[in-house]
């Protein structure tokens, strides 16, 4: 038999799955889960739906059951302000919940710190802060949006066994289960970042193609100085999404073709596209609504966002093969072999043959 800390441990884990479901795709709201437990049996779970409503709890909650003396594990606050939606605290009083279990405090005004006081009042137990830390990395880029600080980005490059980006004798460097797993990490962020350069060399996609993740496809920025992107590229073709083109170039024929596409072309300044404002350019596209940024460029812009230290975190995809003499690369990879890639940092996952850092800069 579990003690009641193990059992509160064990459920608020299971709630931070069902948190993971939706995280990138719930909008301005956090990913949240919920988990419910009665008579040591979990009778409903819920999370946050896609574009952030309704909340975890509301739906944990929505079942004709009896929720009378049920604990409620939740990951974040719940919110007790009116909104677009009624506060979840007034639902999880309204069916009776013995116990309310949370991670970490909101960090919305309209919430914080006021969920515990309202839930005792109505004689609810509240018991907080399990699991805090694994909370804090998990919300770090929803704290982001409502700081000044830079959005939260991670970055992603293959690379074969003696570093080479660019396979000169077939199109990919890695194998199909790494491109399926790069394909699950799109569908966690909002937002995929990615220069016209990468799309007028490799012409990809740049979506999820996983079945069931396709509805996930994050929106695309492409960065595009001097407006030099294919108008007829493939991501052009299909496209569910929205898709903003950053440039400081004026070429009226070409916007108009790409705005009938539902394009969104942004001109920005000279001065922000110097490598020096590299900062302002961020902080413009999180201004557009985006707090978890992906980027998917080659090593060239890559290289310059890991020298000013802006990538949280880099998913490096190592092949187990050289490829010598069909290998090649558009830059100097230096700044990228001087991330040191071990055990420590080697994500447990079977790619056959290949492996996947995570690495934390």
């Amino acid at each position: 038999m579990k003690t009641n800390r193990n059992k509160d441990i064990f459920y608020t884990k299971l709630a931070f799955h069902q948190a993971e479901i939706n995280l990138g795709s719930t909008k301005a709201n956090p990913s949240v889960g919920c988990v419910i437990v009665k008579d040591n049996a979990i009778i409903h779970s819920g999370h946050t739906s896609r574009n952030g409503m309704p909340h975890a709890e509301a739906n944990a909650l929505k079942k004709k059951l009896d929720y009378k003396n049920a604990d409620l594990y939740v990951t974040l606050e719940p919110c007790s302000h009116f909104g677009k939606t009624p506060p979840c605290i007034k639902e999880i009083i309204s069916k009776k919940i013995r116990r309310v279990i949370f991670s970490i405090n909101d960090n919305d005004v309209r919430s914080k710190n006021k969920a515990e006081k309202k839930l005792k009042k109505n004689k609810i137990i509240v018991k907080k802060f399990i699991q805090k830390n694994f909370a804090k990395n998990f919300y770090e880029s929803y704290f982001l949006k409502a700081s000044n600080s830079l959005p939260f980005i991670d970055a992603k490059l293959a690379v074969s066994k003696d570093y080479f980006t660019i396979n000169k004798k077939d199109k990919w460097v890695t194998n199909l289960k790494s491109r399926n797993l790069g394909n699950y990490l799109r569908s966690k962020y909002d937002c995929l970042l990615t220069t016209s350069k990468t799309i007028n060399n490799d012409n990809p996609l740049l979506n999820c193609r996983i079945e069931g993740l396709k509805k996930k496809t994050p929106s695309l920025i492409i960065i595009d100085r001097y407006f030099k992107i294919n108008k007829n590229a493939r991501v052009f073709k299909k496209n569910p999404r929205d898709i903003y083109i950053l440039t400081n170039i004026s070429n009226l024929s070409k916007e108009n073709f790409l705005k009938k596409k539902g394009i969104k072309v942004i001109k920005i300044s000279n001065k922000k596209y110097s490598d020096c404002n590299l900062i302002k350019i961020f902080m413009y596209i999180k201004k557009l609504g985006f707090s978890r940024i992906f980027v998917e460029t080659g090593s060239t812009f890559l290289s310059q966002l890991l020298k000013k230290k802006l990538i949280k975190n880099l998913y490096l995809f190592k092949s187990s093969k050289n490829l010598l003499q069909n290998g090649a690369n558009n830059s100097n990879l230096l700044q990228i072999k001087k991330i040191k890639t071990s055990s420590n940092n080697k994500v447990n996952v079977n790619l056959s043959g290949d492996n996947l850092y995570k690495v934390k800069l």
